[in-house]
């Protein structure tokens, strides 16, 4: 068996693993972030489960940190309160980024993980499966359910050889995205074996599994060996290693081979993390702007190689250098051992430690800027500004190029940036709430400030299902479209209703007044409709302006399973010239809907009552989820089976 096999194989359910039919596996760990965490945690009471039922689940509150109104501030004491009640740990702000404090101080190999942020494969680094997750999924997971998935292929990521001087982790994710695209990993996961992976701190691995996310694979994993062990016990939880590998035999569906000798620094171009040339290639760009962070690249290590290269030198005169370490303990580490000093006096501004200029929440570049990052993703304007093209490195080639004002290739220096794991990193949990003990549940009150408004709730799916196509969109639209997710809507992730008025107004300002002028409809939509982040809003906001049904060539992985979730239907064209045949506004009509769902069939008909033709569309899903979509979502069959 491979890796993967093996824990899923451990904490398998139902089902078998067969690629592409439906398991459902045991999850120990769950996670969630203030972003989407409100609405898991107000979907968790909505079960009516006391307490959670997994070996550990946590909060952080590390997405909507910026408080200049009372959202984001009420919004913390609900997580600090629900969570103290459920039997949840909390994360505090200024605790750090989930997925980098995750791996530090919770991360266990072998285990699974669930979380609400399309990001919780970083947990991969440290031999976990750890698959990111809607919302909602991560509240039925704390009660004690399931989690529901198709089962991957497994990608074997073969690497040999050594990375030369200069060429970082990052390069390697950026070398697979190069090869796969954002499409590749789509139904797999990628496995990272050969003697290649030794040469791989912890924090490294988990940068490349972070990143699995940009391929839309289910997740990434490593082996959990010497290395990991290193890592545990420096971190004071060596009782937590388990060693786990491949079989010697072990079979795959698909192999890549990576040899890391041959690796140059890379970098992602706007629009698409997968727009990925070499820096030599690309050439000396004017940069603007340079961010270091982010939950992909703020580990320790990554923090001081970046001092490394800053020390002694300035940033350039016409660059904005920021850095943001991923958690209270990387920074408290900076600031005893003298690196955060020289980051300051390079000219570099701190910034919290939390995700910030990744989602635009803060140092949004100028208009037209060029903008060096060393986060996962560079959607159009997710940085908050449309105008700026966001290029995606490594640590090092950021730092470089902020002391240069260009793109610069980092092989220009003549140091060694070698960084040994410490022997012992700074451990202060004092940040890290944690719940009441069984059976004291009743002595915490849940504060609810204003802005924690109802979410919507799915309907049973009606006979018949009629509407015009409020908007067609084209291939790649990203969860950043649907529902964007900026400084200025952060803290209304709890407001449904009010973040219904900026609904895919990236694609199209007027379509929020349209929906509801129209009271509803459907969309239509090109391939991987969906990708990017996890957030469960994508489908919940869509459902609160009364869209039943999108018709897509594909859809992401994630998105397709919130739609379900919530009771809309993801039908898929079996033609795509029939998406070329469809307009805006046109009619659509699903007749006898519920009866077709309902019957088993796949193939669905749609009847375009504007051109009078009817085209073919299928709907991919397991018996489980048919009976979701009948039900209207997945609250309302686990509130059924309850009763």
């Amino acid at each position: 068996m491979n890796l993967t096999q093996k824990i899923l194989s451990a904490h398998l359910v139902t089902g078998r693993l067969v690629p592409g039919e439906e398991i459902s596996i045991r999850i120990d760990q769950t996670l969630t972030q203030d972003s989407t965490g409100t609405m898991a945690y107000l979907q968790f009471e909505a079960l009516g489960v006391e307490r959670v039922c997994t070996k550990k689940s946590v909060a952080y509150i590390d997405h909507n940190t910026l408080q200049t109104g009372f959202e984001n501030a009420d919004d913390h004491m609900y997580i600090q309160t629900v969570t103290r009640k459920h039997g949840i740990w909390c994360s505090k702000p200024g605790n750090g980024i989930c997925h980098q404090v995750n791996l530090e101080r919770f991360g266990v190999p072998g285990m699974t993980l669930l979380g609400s942020d399309s990001h919780t494969p970083t947990g991969g680094g440290i031999g976990m499966i750890a698959i990111g997750a809607g919302g909602l999924d991560v509240a039925v997971a704390m009660g004690g359910g399931a989690y529901y998935m198709t089962c991957p292929k497994v990608v074997n990521v073969h690497l040999t050889g050594k990375l030369q001087p200069c060429v970082a982790a990052k390069d390697i994710i950026l070398e697979v995205l190069r090869r796969l695209s954002v499409k590749g990993g789509v139904g797999k996961v990628m496995e990272y074996t050969g003697e290649g992976v030794a040469t791989l701190t912890v924090p490294e691995r988990a940068t490349i599994a972070n990143m699995g996310a940009e391929l839309g694979a289910t997740t990434s994993v490593f082996p959990s060996d010497e290395v990991t062990r290193q890592f545990l016990r420096a971190q004071g939880r060596e009782q937590d290693f388990t060693p786990l590998a491949p079989d010697g035999d072990a079979a795959y569906d698909e192999t890549l081979e990576i040899d890391l000798n041959t690796l140059q620094p890379l970098v992602a171009c706007p629009h698409m993390p997968d727009r990925v040339d070499t820096v030599e290639h690309v050439g000396p760009i004017k940069v603007d702007q340079v961010f270091i962070g982010s939950c992909t690249n703020s580990s320790y290590q990554d923090m001081m190689r970046v001092a490394r290269i800053l020390k002694g030198k300035t940033v350039h005169p016409e660059v904005s250098l920021v850095i943001g370490p991923g958690s209270r303990q990387v920074l408290t580490m900076l600031a005893r051992n003298g690196a955060l000093a020289d980051m300051i006096a390079a000219g570099a501004r701190i910034l919290e430690t939390a995700c910030g200029p990744c989602i635009g929440m803060g140092q949004s570049p100028r208009t037209g800027a060029v903008s060096i990052r060393t986060n996962n993703r560079n959607f159009y304007a997710r940085s908050g500004t449309a105008s700026a093209g966001i290029y995606l490195t490594s640590c090092e080639t950021a730092a470089v190029s902020a002391l240069t004002g260009v793109l610069t290739d980092p092989r220009c220096l003549d140091m060694d940036l070698t960084i040994p794991t410490p022997e012992h990193f700074d451990i202060n949990d004092n940040l890290v709430l944690p719940p009441v003990a069984p059976g004291e549940e009743d002595t915490v009150q849940v504060v609810r400030g204003p802005n924690i408004q109802p979410f919507p709730i799915g309907h049973a799916l009606e006979e018949n299902i009629s509407g015009k196509v409020l908007l067609k969109m084209e291939d790649n639209i990203t969860t950043d479209h649907i529902m964007p997710s900026n400084a200025k809507l952060l803290p209304y992730r709890s407001n449904i209703p009010h973040l219904s008025d900026y609904c895919l107004t990236p694609v199209d300002e007027t379509f929020p007044a349209r929906a509801k002028q129209e009271k509803g409809g459907m969309l239509v939509a090109g391939a991987n409709y969906g990708q990017g982040s996890s957030r469960e809003h994508a489908a919940l906001v869509p459902l609160y302006l009364g869209i039943r049904a999108i018709v897509a060539k594909s859809f992401a992985r994630i998105h397709r399973d919130n739609l379900i979730n919530n009771g809309i239907l993801p039908l898929e064209f079996a033609e795509e010239k029939d998406y070329d045949a469809i307009t805006q506004m046109d009619v659509l009509t699903l007749k006898d809907i519920r009866t077709q769902v309902a019957s088993g069939k796949e193939e669905i008909l749609v009847h375009n009552d504007t051109t009078g033709k009817t085209f073919t569309t299928r709907l991919k899903i397991t018996e489980r989820q048919r009976g979701m979509l009948l039900a209207g979502g997945l609250l309302n069959t686990v509130k059924e089976q309850n009763a």
